[in-house]
């Protein structure tokens, strides 16, 4: 098997390139960070629009390279963000409309969760032709 464009261990992490399909984030050396969360059944439409305005000003913070996520009806959600950096992916958690976000989150929107920063130190996909 070939590998993917992602599996070429480049020291300079790139962007997320839309796939049609799962994406398994940029190249080696960039930060993931893994939010885990399961949701209360509060104020779903509250939550849906922070949501879309975390996603939006993310996207103009520096180092910023991409997000994918994932929710079940069992509430339970993965939400991956990928920062070119650990310098990107710190200074994205003190923002302060995401510390807001944030404080919302543990009031209102979240039963429990978990985050995981991690580096890339390997990556691959494989899709059906």
């Amino acid at each position: 098997m070939q590998p993917g464009p992602r599996d070429d261990h480049r020291d300079d992490p790139a962007p997320i390139e839309p796939s049609g399909g799962p994406s398994i984030g940029p190249s080696i050396g960039a930060v993931a960070v893994i939010f885990t969360s399961r949701r209360t059944d509060l104020d779903d439409d509250g939550y849906a629009a922070m949501a879309d305005r975390m996603d939006e000003l993310a996207r103009r913070q520096p180092g910023y390279l991409g997000i994918e996520s994932a929710r079940g009806a069992d509430r339970l959600g993965i939400t991956v963000s990928y920062w070119a950096g650990d310098d990107a992916a710190r200074a994205w958690k003190q923002v302060a409309d995401h510390l807001g976000a944030q404080r919302l989150g543990r009031e209102r929107w979240y039963e429990s969760y978990s985050v995981v920063v991690a580096t890339i130190t390997r990556a691959y996909d494989w899709s059906r032709p």
